[in-house]
């Protein structure tokens, strides 16, 4: 059928309304696809629904203020690590991806220890020693800006005090083109 005769066929209202339906069924769906599942839960809601939502913990932590920090990490291949805090009574305080810039920029070399590292970030990656300079670093894998896949590296001396952070390109994503790129 040509355009013109489409036209003649279907009212301008009626054209008009069904791109505009489209236009909302598009708006939707690329804003469902934007919902992460750590954006579901509001504080205050029971336990029992983040767990019903994204199934049974990974690791559990004790917090200091007597509750405790439940993970689910994507580690060692994936880039995400949901944790929600939970208070004494067993309520929602937060839920929200730890594996990004902003939350590893809290760490504090000087005063967070390894234990400070787990609690905030879940089991690393990868855990190697450098004998040479008496480091052990931990490492963890995440996107940044939702483009970049990068490592992020946390530097602890012998009494397991974070001494230095880096984060540096993962290889595990490198392409073979990037190399031709010089």
């Amino acid at each position: 059928m040509t355009s013109r005769r489409m036209n003649a066929v279907i009212p301008r209202r009626d054209r008009f309304r069904a791109l505009r339906g489209i236009g909302a069924c598009v708006l939707m769906l690329t804003l469902s696809a934007c919902i992460q599942p750590w954006d579901r839960f509001h504080p205050g809601e029971p336990e029992s629904a983040v767990t019903a939502a994204l199934g049974q913990p990974k690791e559990t932590y004790d917090l200091p203020n007597g509750g405790k920090r439940v993970m689910w990490p994507t580690q060692p291949m994936g880039e995400t690590t949901v944790a929600a805090d939970i208070d004494p009574s067993g309520k929602v305080v937060s839920v929200r991806q730890v594996l990004q810039p902003l939350e590893f920029y809290r760490a504090e070399p000087g005063k967070w220890t390894r234990a400070d590292v787990l609690v905030n970030f879940g089991r690393p990656e990868e855990t190697m020693y450098l004998p040479l300079v008496k480091r052990e670093i931990w490492t963890y894998r995440y996107e940044e800006d939702n483009t970049w896949y990068q490592l992020f590296h946390f530097y602890f001396d012998d009494a397991g005090v974070l001494r230095s952070t880096q984060k540096s390109p993962d290889p595990l994503h490198d392409h073979p083109d990037n190399e031709n790129m010089n």
